[in-house]
């Protein structure tokens, strides 16, 4: 209970003498109010008494609407206790977890509990009097309205304080988990937080940020899909956790981030839960690294091993690419252009000359005479598997360097 939001009285002092005397009439009686009070909120929902011990309840109610019934009947320049109480009150609620509408309704309740009171004090000793009392009702009831308020907007800030914390509180676990941090129980804490499984299929997402813009559409689309993908930005990527459905795995994921990503971003193997996924992002990183400075499509480690042993070794790529294509990287830039495109178009179809020149525009002919060319350039076979190889890798090293 409280007193006027606005400082109004009754009409004259003889109504507030007499409100005071019914206040004061009733204070002996506040334990009694309470235990009523108690049973109706029970009664209308369970969830009080889940939420709040009842012994704690009980002094909680009865302090509230002790300070309430003095408010109403207090001096015009007295201090606010019983808002000060309701701003405490919502706060404790929140916190508690008591939902807001059963907050207010507890205000409610308590209101008609105490006017009712009055009503029947005063009507019982004289009911000449009831009168002059129902000229109090739009002032009480105000009190009413301005102490559910104040708890209600306590409640509602405390309430967003604390999901921040908790916010917070589950982004560090989920950073925890993705740098590979072995704390004992941290999957579990994760699990129970963001309310996944601690065990099951799951990969990570890396995507290069290149741009913002489209970011957040991308987003929304991809979570009406069934996947469910949990997103952490860094500076210069934005992670992203997907709880793979088993029926679709890797295929499904990336079929769905297949001309959809706002820039590239490569694709973890799968792992078997939470306390996995920092190895799951350092090989979704290492799957990102495989893809050209030009890419704009997504790539999964599992079809990019090749690559990922380059990059993942840059010293020793660079050695390769000297070794292999030292004499082809001599030549006058626009033939090295044409050799390089002819390899890497006929190591795409296959080792199919037919399927290469299709592509490339030109006689069959051609594509043998350029690979010839190479072959002596490189003084390795393309016929060889070894020699294929090398030639394959220092080729993919080439273009990964970003070099023309």
């Amino acid at each position: 209970m409280t007193g006027p939001t606005n400082g109004r009285r009754p009409r004259t002092g003889h109504d507030w003498r007499l409100l005071k005397e019914a206040c004061t009439a009733l204070l002996p009686r506040v334990p009694e109010l309470v235990d009523e009070h108690l049973r109706q909120l029970s009664d209308h929902s369970p969830v009080f008494g889940r939420v709040l011990p009842h012994d704690v309840h009980w002094r909680e109610a009865e302090e509230a609407m002790r300070i309430g019934i003095e408010a109403i009947s207090a001096p015009r320049a007295s201090p606010r206790r019983d808002l000060e109480y309701a701003e405490e009150a919502g706060r404790r609620r929140a916190q508690q977890g008591l939902p807001l509408d059963l907050l207010i309704h507890s205000y409610r309740n308590a209101g008609y509990l105490v006017w009712d009171s009055l009503l029947e004090g005063v009507a019982g000793r004289d009911p000449e009097k009831l009168a002059v009392l129902m000229r109090s009702a739009t002032m009480v009831w105000s009190a009413v309205d301005a102490q559910a308020a104040v708890a209600s907007d306590a409640y509602r800030a405390t309430e967003l304080e604390l999901r921040r914390r908790t916010d917070e509180q589950l982004q560090a676990l989920l950073d925890a988990l993705l740098e590979g941090q072995a704390t004992p129980g941290l999957a579990a804490r994760a699990a129970a937080g963001l309310d996944l499984p601690e065990h099951g299929p799951y990969a990570v997402v890396v995507l290069r940020v290149e741009r913002r813009d489209g970011r957040e559409a991308f987003h929304r689309q991809i979570q009406r899909t069934g996947f469910r993908f949990i997103w952490r930005m860094r500076t210069d990527c934005e992670v992203g956790v997907v709880a793979l459905r088993a029926e679709e795995g890797l295929d499904g994921l990336a079929r769905l981030l297949d001309g959809r990503c706002p820039g590239p971003g490569g694709i973890s193997p799968v792992v078997g839960g939470l306390a996995d996924l920092g190895h799951a992002r350092r090989l979704a990183e290492l799957a990102l690294r495989t893809c050209p400075p030009d890419a704009t499509g997504i790539v999964r480690l599992d079809r990019r091993m090749p690559a990922a042993l380059v990059v993942s070794q840059p010293e020793l790529a660079g050695r390769l690419v000297a070794d292999v294509l030292g004499e082809v990287l001599t030549v006058e830039p626009s033939d090295r252009a044409v050799l390089l495109e002819t390899l890497d178009t006929w190591l795409d179809c296959e080792g199919s000359a037919g399927r290469a020149a299709a592509r490339l525009y030109c006689h069959r002919n051609t594509v043998f005479n350029r690979l010839r060319r190479l072959e002596q350039l490189t003084s390795r076979s393309l016929t060889r598997p070894r020699d294929l190889v090398e030639v394959a890798l220092a080729l993919e090293a080439h273009r990964l360097s970003g070099a023309p």
